[in-house]
């Protein structure tokens, strides 16, 4: 699974005024007006074409955590994305099968489920859709068609028997597409609250005084047009070097799926959801620091010189987004045992 931080396409033109709010009062709260443009977190993120179940829940934490999805049995879902790592494996570019490396920085599946499309570019319109894509990459996990996926899959009495569990009434339940699904469900609950949600939901306390002026900071330098909602982006695209060309031009984003001239450089737009511990940064994963990236978004994007107090002060409301994992959910499943294995 590819793809999520705090990068490419990512703050609108804006114009700054006044002083950065570090200056003000300390104990200055934030006005409610900035914060209509934001929502805490959902218990869940649905689907109106998945429905939730235990049964779908439980098959796709196996398959999560399973490396026989790969064609030479070394990568997983989970070897990009890392559960107990905030969803990322903190590498520019991951390892896939044969030592080989992708082109994009993998971001984190922590609540990817809500974004509005997948993947750097927006190539798949949801995590289902998603889930495909890594499997059959010739770099990434190396499966040569969805039929190779669903022999392996059929080998293995333990998923036979799962599968069927998690599709009851299907005459063939174990295909692609319901890996797909059950993959998809699993990613819908992986959901991390924090404390901002906290705030959000009306506990004034649940910030410090000097994080609720790196919020007001972070909307007067610009970045809440295009990081706004519940995960703080995710919601739209933008041209990377919006304001300033960035110097980065070997990816042309969102153009290799559309092929139009006025997708060049454009990408969606990251969620900050725990973008303090999922760092490198951008779709290279070039930069290595958050404080680096806040500099580089406010040249690039909204153009202007931040200064150290201003980096300082974002970052300081952004740690507030870093949630919960959700450790009671996200355990390592003891997998089907394959017949070869059994045979033994």
């Amino acid at each position: 699974m590819r793809t999520l931080l705090i990068a490419s396409g990512c703050l609108a033109v804006a114009l700054f005024t006044g002083p950065a709010p570090a200056s003000r009062n300390a104990r200055a709260e934030i006005d409610s007006a900035q914060l209509k443009a934001f929502a805490p977190l959902p218990e869940e993120f649905q689907s109106k074409n998945n429905a939730i179940t235990a049964a779908k829940i439980n098959l796709g934490r196996m398959l999560y955590y399973d490396t026989r999805l790969s064609q030479d049995g070394s990568i997983s879902c989970n070897s990009c994305h890392e559960l107990s790592h905030y969803g990322v494996d903190h590498e520019p570019t991951s390892d896939g099968i044969h030592g080989q490396h992708g082109t994009r920085n993998s971001p984190s599946v922590y609540n990817a489920a809500g974004q509005f499309v997948q993947f750097w570019d927006g190539r798949a319109a949801d995590v289902e859709e998603q889930a495909k894509g890594p499997v059959l990459n010739p770099v990434e996990m190396g499966m040569k068609s969805p039929q190779e996926v669903e022999a392996r899959l059929k080998s293995i009495p333990g998923y036979v028997a799962a599968f069927q569990r998690a599709f009851p009434g299907e005459t063939d339940p174990v295909t692609f597409d319901n890996m797909a699904r059950a993959i998809g469900a699993f990613e819908r609950r992986l959901v991390t609250p924090s404390r901002w949600d906290a705030f959000l939901r009306g506990d004034r306390t649940a910030l410090t005084p000097q994080e609720k002026q790196g919020f007001e900071t972070f909307v007067a330098a610009g970045c809440s047009r295009c990081h706004d909602g519940p995960l703080v982006g995710g919601n739209s695209y933008q041209r990377l070097g919006l304001a300033k060309n960035y110097p980065d031009v070997s990816d042309k984003g969102r153009y290799d799926v559309t092929k139009k001239a006025s997708d060049e450089f454009v990408f969606k737009v990251p969620s900050l959801r725990n973008v303090a511990e999922t760092a490198p940064y951008f779709h290279n994963g070039k930069v290595a620091t958050l404080n680096e990236a806040i500099a580089e978004m406010g040249t690039y994007q909204t153009g202007r010189t931040l200064s150290p107090a201003e980096i300082e002060s974002i970052a300081s409301w952004l740690r507030t987004l870093t949630g919960t994992i959700p450790r009671q959910y996200i355990w390592e499943p003891k997998l089907p045992t394959s017949l070869a294995t059994a045979s033994k």
